[in-house]
């Protein structure tokens, strides 16, 4: 469904990414995990065509994605939940999840799929008229994944989910994630907590530096010395 290959990116002499190459099939759960600043949130942009690429491209139902822009992108099916909970903070949970149609403005279908929505998330449906900005991380993370459903994606590119979450939340978060995929949804995900991430996909892929270095079936990764010392805190 999406072929990464050869993938190169730049910031200055930067070379943050090296030749990264990467697939995720229908219905997959792919996951991404490496340590901060290894490459993961450039990628999830290159992907997004929110940095310039510099070597190698995106292929996306077999199409060459790597020169659109971002908003074609989207309207691929291609959707990014960034990480940092970014919520528009002076605006309603309503109309943050609203915003996230913004591609479908002349879809009739708009108003009652925010409602299907805020049924999977209580939390939002209560809060529906609350300003986001005064929501706790949790519920502000809900809402930002809730906004990018809105724009019907084919396959959701999800940027560090669980940051800043106290384990409760991120137990809540990655059951949603669960649910999406049961649903039929197509998931890349980026994740720091490499031992939630690998329990929740089907296979993954370990950067670092810029480079894949490691890659294979979620459970395997489980298993690997190199995995369990690097990322999951074990010796």
């Amino acid at each position: 469904m999406l072929e990464v290959n050869d993938l190169s990116v730049f910031y200055g002499h930067i070379h943050a990414l090296k030749g990264i190459n990467l697939r995720i099939g229908d219905g997959e759960v792919v996951a991404l995990v490496g340590s901060n600043g290894a490459g993961k949130t450039t990628l999830l942009n290159a992907i997004s065509g929110l940095v310039k690429v510099a070597g190698g491209g995106v292929r996306y139902e077999g199409k060459v994605v790597t020169e659109m822009k971002p908003d074609e992108i989207v309207r691929l099916g291609i959707i990014h939940c960034p990480e940092g909970r970014k919520v528009f903070t002076d605006l309603t949970v309503l109309e943050n999840i609203l915003a996230g149609a913004y591609t479908r403005n002349r879809d009739k279908n708009v108003k009652s799929d925010a409602d299907a929505l805020m049924a999977k998330f209580p939390i939002l449906k209560e809060r529906r008229n609350q300003l986001a900005g005064t929501l706790s991380g949790g519920e502000q993370q809900m809402l930002v994944i809730c906004r990018s459903l809105m724009a019907k994606p084919k396959i959701l590119l999800l940027d560090e989910p669980s940051m800043g979450l106290s384990p409760t939340l991120v137990k809540e978060v990655f059951s949603i994630i669960r649910q999406l995929n049961d649903d039929g949804m197509t998931i890349l995900l980026v994740e720091q907590n490499a031992f939630m991430a690998l329990r929740t996909s089907k296979r993954a892929y370990v950067i670092e530096s810029g480079e894949i270095v490691q890659s294979g079936m979620s459970d395997d990764l489980l298993k690997s010395d190199n995995v369990r010392k690097s990322y999951l805190g074990e010796a």
